[in-house]
């Protein structure tokens, strides 16, 4: 790493952070002229390709994902920290699989996780759209099962 003040080749690092968004930051010190300053290392990620439910695929898209769930957050009282975070683990999660191609239906089941966990109402509103319910039984049986899921949690 090069110095900015002297450009000088040697320098050390003092003290080493995960900013927690695949970002570590840095503080060096150079070895000749003393002086220190700050770098930043991002993890540089090959893209993630979704594979939609007709074979389509479509390059991951977090603010596709993040337009999604706060549609389904439309006035609850969620923060934008919150969904940040949500987003955060979400793509870690797809990273995680290892794939460079995701089905879709395996991002919207994350999302689905992710809210359910967040806040119940946005996930029944989620669950409308991404599960297609044609009609109030569909509702019904999907209350049904995060109400059971909820009293398995309770119990644990």
């Amino acid at each position: 790493m090069n110095c900015p003040y002297c450009t000088h080749l040697e320098t050390k690092v003092t003290d080493s952070r995960d900013t927690g968004d695949f970002t570590i930051r840095r503080r060096r010190e150079c070895l000749k002229c003393g002086k220190r300053f700050t770098t930043y290392e991002r993890i540089e990620h090959s893209p993630i390709y979704v594979v939609k439910k007709d074979g389509r695929k479509e390059k991951y898209d977090r603010e596709k994902v993040k337009k999604g769930i706060m549609r389904a957050l439309e006035k609850r009282t969620n923060s934008s920290e919150d969904v940040e975070k949500m987003l955060d683990r979400i793509e870690k999660r797809i990273r995680q699989s290892g794939d460079e191609e995701v089905p879709s239906k395996v991002v919207g089941g994350f999302v689905m996780s992710e809210l359910r966990d967040l806040d119940q109402v946005a996930y029944i509103r989620f669950a409308s759209v991404y599960r297609s319910f044609a009609d109030v039984t569909s509702f019904e049986e999907e209350v049904h099962n995060l109400i059971k899921n909820i009293e398995e949690r309770k119990q644990q």
